[in-house]
């Protein structure tokens, strides 16, 4: 259905089904993130530019008054602004957002701990949880290495021997731990962005639906690509399965929109199908319950969803056909010859008129055939110099071409909708769902 189209689109990926039933049966240090992956800027992240002044947070016990840091200057030769706190108290009074590195003494005792306790890091995690995206530098006694050490794997930036400092030393490391706490930050969160993108994939490939069509003669094929950026499903729905009494069902259906919340309700619309087909509901009767599901599902009262169901006979050379307010199907012939099945009776969508009804029309297959049922996502897009939209008419010519090439099953559906997106000129801005029955002697 024609929704805005957005200001920046990023060409979206597009999935197929095929199926043939016969009876019986290390970190890394890119940094681009990837397709459907966000790294979004925290306002509380420790970040300067190249020339700004730097703010430290020195955390230390020092009885005499005498500071340990000498004096600091920046690459403007402006002296760098220290604040000190004595205790983790006062250090998380002093910790604002314009800190950009806290300088730690390792011989500070943690609050509630003497300075021999067994954990001597104590101080130190408890510096990390309470500055858990500022930079921190650990101070340890010379020949201490190795409790410095241990600090960096803790989770420090580095460690400097205290009575080793001097003003130029501190400031190149204060910088360097700075530049490193961002990387560190930013790959953290490109990790879980990935990490993200994956679980989503994984959801939305499971919520595609798998046939069940088992011990039909059928040839099912399906092919589906939304419209919505970097998404693998949209508002549009489509399904398929065999009763115990040789009848295949098939149906598919577009939700108004193309968003998550379309893509969750179009979910909801086909699994109820599904459940209520098995149950052996049909015609007027299946499509009035739906309708009672989106009413009670969707999030708002203007939505409503078009859907078209055929229900093909055991002989599979006649079916009966609901339309509710969707494009009728397309039958092609065995000489390649394509046509519109009837839509006089075609009722309205689901979710628009109270009381409505949903008449079934019988339908003549004839022996051979092959059966496409689409959303209007297909026959939205612009073709020729004008802007004009392609139409029912010219799908029904454009899938007849293809056909007459020879094209079959996914193939013929893959081919098809490419040849859509080439006259529309790039991406379509709606959801494009087709499905494709075929019946050979």
């Amino acid at each position: 259905m024609p929704v805005p189209v957005p200001r920046q689109r990023v060409p979206a990926a597009d999935s197929g089904q095929a199926q043939t039933v016969s009876p019986g049966g290390g970190p890394s240090t890119v940094w681009a993130p990837p397709a459907g992956t966000t790294v979004e800027k925290d306002s509380r992240d420790t970040a300067f530019d190249a020339g700004s002044p730097l703010t430290l947070l020195l955390i230390e016990d020092d009885p005499g008054g005498s500071p340990i840091v000498p004096e600091l200057l920046d690459s403007s030769g402006e002296p760098i602004r220290i604040r000190t706190a004595r205790n983790l108290t006062e250090a998380a009074r002093l910790l604002t957002d314009d800190v950009h590195c806290i300088l730690l003494d390792l011989a500070l005792p943690a609050p509630g701990r003497s300075a021999d306790a067994d954990d001597e890091l104590a101080v130190l995690k408890q510096v990390l949880e309470l500055a858990p995206r500022h930079a921190v530098l650990a101070l340890t006694a010379s020949g201490d290495a190795e409790r410095g050490a241990r600090a960096v794997r803790e989770g420090a930036q580095d460690y400097l021997f205290r009575d080793e400092l001097d003003g130029r030393l501190l400031n190149r490391a204060i910088r360097y731990a700075v530049e490193r706490k961002r990387s560190d930050i930013a790959e953290r969160r490109l990790a879980e962005g990935r990490l993200r993108a994956q679980e989503n994939r994984r959801l939305q490939r499971g919520l595609l639906p798998t046939p069940l069509l088992d011990g039909s003669t059928l040839r099912f094929a399906a092919r589906y690509r939304p419209g919505r950026s970097r998404a693998l499903l949209g508002g549009d729905f489509y399904d398929a399965v065999r009763t115990p009494d040789g009848t295949v069902h098939a149906m598919i259906g577009d939700v108004c929109g193309h968003g998550p919340d379309e893509a969750a309700l179009g979910v909801e619309l086909r699994i109820a199908w599904r459940a209520l087909t098995l149950a052996g509901l049909c015609g007027d009767e299946l499509l009035t319950t739906l309708e009672q599901v989106l009413e009670h599902e969707r999030s708002d009262e203007e939505i409503f969803a078009t859907l078209c169901t055929v229900d093909i006979a055991p002989d599979g050379r006649r079916a009966g056909l609901c339309l509710a307010g969707h494009p009728s199907p397309l039958v092609i012939a065995p000489d390649g010859s394509a046509r519109l099945l009837p839509y006089d009776d075609n009722g309205p969508a689901l979710g628009l008129l109270s009381g409505a009804r949903w008449p079934r029309m019988q339908v003549e297959l004839g022996e051979q055939w092959s059966l496409m049922l689409y959303t209007d996502g297909l026959i939205e897009g612009r073709v020729g110099e004008n802007g004009e939209r392609l139409g029912q008419d010219g799908m029904v010519e454009l899938v007849g071409r293809q056909h007459a090439r020879g094209l079959r099953g996914e193939d013929l559906l893959r081919e098809t909708v490419s040849e859509v997106r080439r006259l529309n000129g790039g991406e379509l801005t709606d959801d494009v769902a087709v499905v494709l029955l075929d019946r050979e002697p």
